[in-house]
């Protein structure tokens, strides 16, 4: 009897994946710690600092998210994957990058209030419609009555320009977080996977818990959902985006001031 050929053999398309994937780098350590000194909390790997990409020192003054840092790299196996690694790749951005670059960063999050998710909003059908109210408008009274920003709503995607003096204050809001690079590149990650400043910064300020941010962020998918039905493929998007958001949160809400 022939022996069974290996289908990545014989199978050009897998072949080529296989040898165009990138080599992960073995896994080096035994443990993962963190050490507070400096004010904040240092990553080690057997005793020794963890270095970023860019060379700085794998520290954050956030003990909750250290120890998610800690997890990260306890949780590797034979190899080390930063694609499994949320709170390494958040630290590792907000460190080498937005650290560099805060008002930058600041700008493009509060850039979201021009053009927020919930001031556009579906003329039908009726059920849609509830929905995008139910979750959405209370978020809406909240920023007028407590931070006096009042925003324009329209049909639609024809764009509508805001009041500059409402977008100034949700840039206010945002300087805040230039303070620690980590909540700042937490607040740019919720508010990129929300598609909406507004929602990222009531999550991060405790106005709204995750959950319901996450639901306020996925009225419309959700409904097309309830309407036609999800695959698996969707569905391992939607729980990696879901990993990232509460990670992002962790870091963001470390300036909670509610």
């Amino acid at each position: 009897m022939a022996d069974t050929l290996d289908p990545i053999e014989t199978d050009p398309v897998k072949r080529a994946q296989v040898h165009s994937a990138p080599q992960l780098p073995k896994r080096f350590y035994k443990e993962a710690t963190m050490a507070e000194r400096d004010g904040a909390y240092h990553l080690l790997l057997d005793g020794r600092s963890a270095r970023t990409p860019g060379k700085n020192p794998l520290a954050v003054k956030n003990e909750a998210f250290a120890n998610g840092l800690a997890k990260d790299w306890n949780a590797q196996k034979d190899s080390i994957n930063p694609a499994t690694m949320p709170f390494t790749r958040l630290a590792n951005s907000a460190i080498d990058g937005v650290a560099i670059a805060l008002d930058p960063v600041a700008e493009e999050v509060s850039n979201f209030a021009k053009t927020d998710l919930l001031f556009y909003r579906a003329g039908q059908p009726e059920e849609l419609v509830a929905l995008q109210s139910q979750h959405w408008d209370p978020l809406l009274d909240h920023f007028k009555t407590r931070h006096q920003a009042r925003f324009l709503l329209a049909e639609g995607i024809m764009y509508v320009e805001q009041p500059e003096d409402s977008v100034a204050r949700i840039s206010e809001l945002i300087s805040a977080y230039k303070k620690d690079p980590l909540c700042l590149a937490g607040l740019q990650v919720m508010t990129s996977i929300a598609g909406s400043v507004l929602i990222a910064l009531a999550v991060a300020k405790n106005v709204l818990s995750v959950d319901a941010a996450w639901q306020a962020a996925h009225v419309d998918e959700d409904w097309n959902v309830s309407q036609w039905g999800s695959d698996e493929e969707a569905q391992a998007r939607r729980m990696y985006r879901r990993n990232e958001f509460d990670v992002a949160h962790m870091a963001a809400a470390a300036l909670s001031d509610e």
